[in-house]
């Protein structure tokens, strides 16, 4: 298994829930491992690789909604499903309203339940994707130097080279050449491109 496979956690203190839900989740060829109470899912080291929560919303102690609210605080981003066999509507409200992907109330067919594990997966492997490609594009954005920090703002304004070497104080050569640089360094491979990255990046001229 790669440390990229997707995972499925379960927290649900029932011990006659967990296996059976463990059985279902293999059955589709996921990773999955349970726990029988929430601070016993936040003790455990969580894998580097797309996951989600399925998450029993009342148990002793820390309730499945303490849960959620735990791990938003800590910023961490994994997509949860609550399972209840008590639900009610303020209840899922307040879930929703966190961020839960999906509230099920017991009984619910295994399909159901397969089904939001698999948007869930897809949701998280979305974000995790976004996070890489912005990071890439950060490491990519410190290498440029100073000026050509300056010329990339500009030239995603739209700016002609003529127009950049104006307000800077240089020459239209220069420019071009800062210009040339900087879509190299930035791996853009036209404006389009590189305003797509400048957009991403939250980078806009002063």
């Amino acid at each position: 298994m790669t440390a990229l496979q997707p995972i499925v956690y379960v927290v649900d203190d029932d011990p006659s829930i967990r296996p059976a839900m463990e059985s279902l989740i293999r059955s589709v060829g996921l990773r999955v491992q349970s726990f029988a109470s929430a601070p016993e899912f936040l003790r455990h080291p969580r894998a580097d690789a797309p996951a989600c929560l399925v998450l029993d919303v009342r148990m002793p102690g820390l309730s499945g909604l303490d849960l959620q609210r735990e791990l938003t605080a800590s910023g961490a981003e994994i997509p949860i499903i609550f399972l209840t066999g008590h639900g009610d509507v303020p209840m899922s409200v307040e879930a929703m309203k966190r961020g839960a992907m999906e509230f099920l109330t017991k009984p619910f067919r295994d399909q159901q339940l397969l089904d939001a594990i698999q948007q869930a997966l897809d949701q998280n492997a979305a974000q995790r994707a976004g996070r890489a490609e912005l990071a890439y594009l950060q490491t990519l954005y410190e290498s440029l130097t100073p000026r050509e920090h300056e010329v990339m703002k500009l030239v995603v304004l739209g700016m002609l080279n003529k127009q950049i070497a104006s307000e800077l104080g240089t020459s239209e050569i220069t420019v071009k050449v800062h210009r040339g640089r900087v879509m190299e360094k930035m791996k853009a491979s036209s404006l389009a491109d590189l305003v797509r990255i400048a957009i991403r990046l939250g980078i806009t001229a002063q």
